[in-house]
C-alpha cells in the first residue's frame, strides 16, 4: 500500500492500458480518478474499481480541449483535495504514408497525444507545485525511437513526449516533482487488435521475447515512477517491449 491516501489521475483510464494502470495504482492504495472522451464506460471501470475496494470517480473529458481540462483538474481538486500522480496515457492512431496523411489526421493524432499532455502537465504542476511533491508519468512508444512506416504522426507526437518529459522534470524537480515516461512496443489492446494479421506477424517477429506484451506488463512500470520511493528518478524513458529495441 504504498500510495495509500494518494490521488493518481490516469486519462484515457477507462479501457486497455489506462485501465489495467488504474487497477495497478489502486491496488497500492491510491485514490483514482479516471478521464476519457466515453464517461460511460469511464464510470463502469469506475464502479468496478470500487467494488473492489477502492475510492474512484469518473470524469468525461476531451483531453485536447483547455477548457475541458481546467474543468476536470477543478473538479479532481473538490473532489480529491490534492493530486499526487498524473499518469498522461490517452492516445489515439489515424494511420497513413507520409504522401497520403491528410492535416486533419496529422492535427488530431498531435492534439490527443501530444497537446494532452501538455495541457494536463501544466494543470498538474499547479497543483503538486503547492504540495512540493508530484509525480508525472506519460506514455510514449517504441515508435518514437524506432520510426514506423505509416506512423508519421503517432511516432511524431510520442517522440515529443520524450522531449516534454524532460524538459518537466528539468523545470520541476525542485519542487518535488518527477517527470517520466513509458515506451511500450507492441502490446495487445483493442487498438492493437486491428491491425492485420501479416502486420501482427511482423512485428512477433522483430520481438527476441517471441510474445507480446499485456496492459499490466505497461501498469507495472508505471507504478515504479508512481512510488515515494522513486523519487531520485526523473527525466528517464522506461521501454517495455520484450527486447524489440534496446
Amino acid at each position: 500500500m504504498e500510495l495509500k491516501g494518494q490521488v493518481a489521475f490516469v486519462t484515457g483510464g477507462a479501457r486497455g492500458i489506462g485501465k489495467a494502470i488504474a487497477e495497478a495504482l489502486a491496488a497500492r492504495g491510491a485514490r483514482i480518478a479516471l478521464g476519457d472522451m466515453n464517461l460511460e464506460e469511464a464510470a463502469a471501470t469506475a464502479a468496478a474499481l470500487k467494488a473492489g475496494g477502492a475510492e474512484c470517480a469518473a470524469y468525461g473529458l476531451d483531453v485536447s480541449r483547455a477548457e475541458d481540462v481546467e474543468k476536470t483538474f477543478e473538479a479532481i481538486k473538490n473532489d480529491f483535495d490534492r493530486l499526487d500522480i498524473l499518469v498522461n496515457n490517452a492516445g489515439i492512431t489515424r494511420d497513413g504514408l507520409l504522401l497520403r496523411m491528410k492535416p486533419e489526421d496529422w492535427d488530431a493524432v498531435m492534439n490527443v497525444n501530444l497537446r494532452s499532455v501538455f495541457l494536463c502537465s501544466k494543470e498538474a504542476v499547479k497543483i503538486m507545485s503547492r504540495q512540493r511533491y508530484g509525480r508525472i508519468v506519460s506514455i510514449a512508444s517504441v515508435v518514437a525511437f524506432m520510426g514506423n512506416p505509416g506512423q508519421v504522426n503517432y511516432g511524431a507526437s510520442k517522440a515529443g513526449i520524450v522531449g516534454l518529459t524532460k524538459t518537466i522534470a528539468k523545470e520541476y524537480a525542485g519542487r518535488g516533482i518527477t517527470a517520466n515516461a513509458v515506451a511500450p512496443g507492441f502490446i495487445i489492446t483493442a487498438m492493437t487488435e486491428k491491425l492485420p494479421e501479416a502486420v501482427r506477424d511482423q512485428m512477433l517477429a522483430a520481438i527476441p521475447s517471441g510474445k507480446f506484451g499485456t496492459p499490466e506488463d505497461v501498469a507495472h512500470a508505471v507504478s515504479f515512477f508512481c512510488l515515494p520511493a522513486t523519487g531520485y528518478v526523473t527525466g528517464q524513458v522506461m521501454h517495455v517491449n520484450g527486447g524489440m529495441y534496446m
